[in-house]
């Protein structure tokens, strides 16, 4: 689909914007707009309580972190952890519920470190845990951990040494839970239990047949990369057994994908590994814990759909399934029902952080009406006779959608053949410019008459994205936005100001990479896709920023270095009642230098190649000594400075 522009109103408000943008549906509450047209921002879902996102923006540049930003809400990942927690509680109470819930947070998601820490802080009062899927993932969370019941679940591949320092972690008083997901790896762990002479806690992934759906769809069912099937299960308790560490087999692990749309995958899955569960407790393992993985899904697009972009449940219904079909079959099968464990990572970090980049320009096709000259071709002639036809038919009383009709079908036949003309070499440059400038013309008198029109003819509905602008926006979707390109993934995009003006044009984004793939082309529209924003027009000396929402997960972490743009600069804002903010931690973006290093690199070696090259061209006489000076001013200085353009 493409976009619409909205229809002529004699005025524009608000609430026309949250409409457009669809703000009330993916926002959960967290945004709103002011009175100013800015985008405010309600930490904890309180609408008196409240930053001026716009005003936020123009004080941190104050501080000189300029565009591209990236801001944290922390009160947002607060207010995340404890609705997570919240909706188990009600869910346990619920359905009197014999055990308890337990939350990881899966450090995959977002590894920077103030991000972790801050949930580490925060999730205390629940005990809240880590899960690591790395080496480097696991030596985190060790460091970070000191609830002793607080789970550690180790996820990913493991070789002896990632088992032994689990095992060894242990008897430190934490509680990591090796959760076999190979089948070689049972061997490893018997191994080191028996050289150190002590055990881990032993969790299993099975690989259930309950298949979710979506683009993570494939990594699920028989062919999953990680866990074991059932044949892959009973061998490894047998194995367990043997060895004398079965009674060390406390926790059932699943996972059926991220961003789980759903709600009849998850139950599906429940009632799969439940009974599973009840098997591993019959066959002898004291258990304890079922981990059902992550794959709690957002709304990001506010339709409430089984689509890639939404789901079909909330956090509640979600908490109350797992709980309600966990206790059925416990219930039924008479065993202890056990822990509960999650790792939704994308349900409790989605929402708090905004990246924020400013527009440096726009391109449009040229829609000028071109001065006539005695001398023109054919071709041109006969577009500008067709001007005037659809000038003439879009002044008529009521409109004849036909005549509109044939006089674009005119139009574009007249280009073609002016197209022609010149690629055969009958006509010149100016000519061919004329004609494109004159096609144009007669596409932006069709939109403005079709724009106040209710039902407009299909073949004409596609005209308003042949005028469509690219805006050039001041960041990398390699680096900062990687799933739009990787997977299409869709965020909420929209200007966080000026919301009380009518948007006059449409366009897309094209970011700074020497890439194609480097656009923002797909954009929520009420449940669907559109190709087009609506959006404003510059203004001269002003800048226009806009937001990416509901990034917090995984973008940072998978961003690249495509073109050598390094990471933004990013701040940690910490919501204070009565009003204001203060900065708890600032992050600056990566410089040139700091690129140019992870490349291996040497800054110091390349700036003394171009001051050779500079003596080089003074002694031939081609560059003076004044201007060789600046030059490398300029290149020191940039060394300094960051990979994005600045004002």
């Amino acid at each position: 689909m493409t976009s619409e522009l909205p229809k002529q109103k004699t005025d524009w408000t608000i609430k026309d914007s949250t409409d457009l943008y669809s703000l009330e549906k993916w926002g959960d509450n967290y945004f709103s707009i002011n009175e100013l047209g800015n985008i405010d921002v309600h930490p904890k879902r309180v609408k008196d309580e409240k930053l001026d996102l716009m005003a936020l923006v123009n004080e941190l540049e104050g501080r000189n972190l300029k565009l591209p930003i990236l801001i944290r809400f922390n009160d947002i990942l607060e207010d995340r952890l404890e609705r997570l927690h919240t909706a188990f509680a009600n869910a346990l109470k619920k359905y009197d519920y014999e055990g308890r819930y337990l939350g990881v947070f899966p450090i995959k998601c977002n590894q920077q470190r103030h991000v972790v820490e801050e949930l580490i802080s925060c999730g205390r009062q629940w005990n809240f845990g880590l899960e690591a899927g790395s080496k480097a993932e696991l030596l985190i969370a060790l460091s970070l951990i000191d609830d002793a019941e607080s789970l550690l679940i180790c996820n990913g591949y493991k070789d002896q040494r990632y088992i032994e320092t689990a095992i060894l972690a242990r008897q430190l008083g934490k509680r990591p839970v090796v959760v076999i997901e190979q089948a070689d790896e049972v061997e490893r762990i018997i191994t080191a239990s028996q050289e150190l002479g002590a055990a881990p806690l032993i969790g299993i992934r099975a690989k259930l047949s309950s298949r979710s759906s979506g683009h993570w769809g494939s990594s699920t069912g028989a062919t999953a990369k990680f866990g074991l099937s059932v044949p892959d299960i009973l061998i490894t308790v047998e194995k367990l057994q043997a060895s004398g560490l079965l009674n060390d087999l406390c926790l059932l692990h699943f996972h059926i994908g991220s961003q789980i749309n759903d709600i009849a995958i998850i139950k599906d899955a429940l009632q799969e590994a439940g009974q599973i569960y009840v098997e591993l407790n019959r066959l002898g393992a004291p258990m304890g814990y079922l981990d059902v993985g992550g794959g709690l899904g957002i709304d990001y697009d506010g339709s409430q759909t089984a689509t890639g972009a939404s789901t079909n449940y909330s956090l509640q219904n979600y908490a109350n399934d797992v709980v309600a079909t966990t206790k059925e079959c416990c219930e039924f099968n008479n065993i202890k029902m056990p822990t509960l464990v999650s790792e939704s990572g994308r349900a409790i970090a989605t929402h708090f952080s905004v990246l924020l980049f400013n527009i440096l320009g726009t391109s449009q096709v040229p829609s000028q009406v071109p001065t006539p000259s005695r001398k023109e071709c054919l071709s041109v002639r006969n577009l500008r006779e067709t001007l005037d036809t659809i000038e003439n038919a879009s002044k008529a009383s009521e409109l004849d959608y036909s005549k509109l009709q044939e006089g674009w079908n005119d139009a574009i036949k007249f280009k073609d053949d002016a197209f022609n003309a010149f690629r055969l070499g009958y006509i010149g440059l100016p000519e061919r410019a004329k004609a494109e400038q004159l096609t144009w013309a007669c596409a932006k008198i069709l939109i403005e008459q079709l724009s106040t029109k209710e039902k407009v003819p299909e073949e004409l509905k596609h005209l308003k994205s042949t005028l469509a602008g690219t805006y050039y926006a001041n960041l990398s979707i390699f680096r900062s936005a990687p799933d739009t390109w990787a997977i299409e993934q869709l965020f909420p995009v929209m200007p966080i100001h000026r919301l009380n003006e009518r948007p006059t044009q449409i366009g897309h984004f094209a970011d700074l990479t020497c890439d194609s793939d480097g656009k923002l082309a797909q954009f929520i529209d009420n449940g669907n896709v559109k190709s087009l924003l609506e959006l404003h027009e510059l203004k001269a000396n002003e800048k226009y920023v806009i937001g990416l929402f509901l990034g917090g997960a995984y973008q940072e972490v998978m961003g690249n270095f495509h073109n050598l743009f390094g990471s933004t600069n990013a701040v940690h804002v910490r919501f204070i009642p009565g009003g204001g903010y203060q900065l708890e931690h600032v992050v600056r973006s990566n410089t040139k230098s700091d690129v140019l290093k992870f490349m291996e690199h040497e800054p110091e070696q390349l700036l003394e190649r171009l001051r050779i090259a500079s003596e080089v061209a003074i002694q031939q006489g081609t560059l003076k000594i004044s201007a060789a000076q600046r030059l490398m001013e300029h290149l020191e200085t940039s060394m300094h400075q960051s990979t994005y353009l600045q004002n």
